[in-house]
């Protein structure tokens, strides 16, 4: 499992603690129940900025300059916001998707970054690229923008359902860096870790992102075809009503709300998508899952 991208994630994360909810946990009984599928930023892992895509904009200019600087480009004479070009440049590939028909549409932020690069450089920006390895450069934009440590119980968690014999898997917004540093905080590969990899499901491989329900329904057919459970038999955590709870009810998943973090617990009292919908557990702490399911 180890390589220079998992060093380098091992190397600039920095440890983060859980802020409480207020909320109080609450799992009664939930019997059938044959796999855990989970979220990742905010469920599994603390986000600094609360998700994958909310960080703040404050900093963003400068993060990207900097990244680019640290591969030797100067660009003390570029004026333009870059992060306000950055954006630009996902929009094109949003609406790309959307005409194709995915309302939620996900980006590759390597081709984002690349497209980004070519613009500069078309421009006379900057006179050539040297950036030869984009998922370096890539993860190391993210590092500083959005910093990221396991989540309190995550090993012993997942260790625990293992060893009881409960396959595990993802529904994720992501990108390509997300499963290497979930890989870095549990020191194996998904696999090793009892991921069924073939079930996960992540945002920037469909190139969709939450909350569609088209990443719950891909999700869904995976673990039926492949290790033949059902929906109703699977438990889904996450820590957002909308991208998390509605979608995977509406799917037939029982359903976990982890409110184990303010940064990350989404409510969305206001939603309309989220009135009416409960989830079957509250849980504010990894830990809780085991407990529970375990308890009979």
């Amino acid at each position: 499992m180890s390589t220079g991208l998992h060093h380098y994630i091992q190397q600039q994360a920095s440890p983060l603690e859980a802020i409480p909810t207020g909320q109080e946990p609450a799992t009664p009984p939930l019997p059938g129940i044959r796999a855990v599928v989970f979220d990742v930023y905010g469920t599994l892992i603390i986000s600094g900025v609360g998700d994958i895509s909310l960080a703040s904009a404050d900093n963003k200019d400068q993060a990207i300059r900097k990244s680019l600087e640290a591969y030797g480009l100067n660009l003390g004479h570029l004026q333009e916001d870059l992060w306000t070009r950055f954006q630009g440049v996902v929009k094109v590939h949003q609406d790309n998707r959307r005409k194709e028909g995915i309302p939620y549409p996900e980006v590759e932020i390597r081709k984002v970054w690349k497209d980004l690069i070519q613009q500069l450089l078309v421009e006379g920006a900057i006179e050539t690229d040297p950036i030869a390895d984009i998922d370096a450069f890539s993860l190391s934009y993210e590092m500083q923008v959005n910093p990221v440590w396991p989540m309190p119980n995550l090993t012993s968690t997942l260790e625990t359902l293992q060893i009881h014999g409960l396959p595990m898997g993802i529904i994720s917004n992501a990108q390509f860096f997300s499963p290497l540093i979930l890989e870095t905080f549990l020191r194996r590969d998904l696999e090793t870790a009892g991921f069924s990899l073939n079930c996960n499901v992540w945002s920037y491989l469909e190139l969709e992102g939450k909350p569609s329900q088209g990443l719950y329904q891909k999700a869904r057919e995976r673990w039926i075809s492949t290790r033949n459970i059902e929906p109703s038999e699977i438990l889904y955590v996450g820590n957002d009503m909308r991208n998390d709870i509605w979608p995977a009810q509406a799917l037939g998943f029982r359903t976990a709300l982890f409110a184990g973090d303010q940064r990350s617990l989404r409510l969305r009292d206001d939603d309309a998508d989220c009135q009416g919908v409960q989830p079957d557990w509250v849980i504010t702490d990894l830990a809780q899952i085991v407990d529970a399911l375990l308890a009979g």
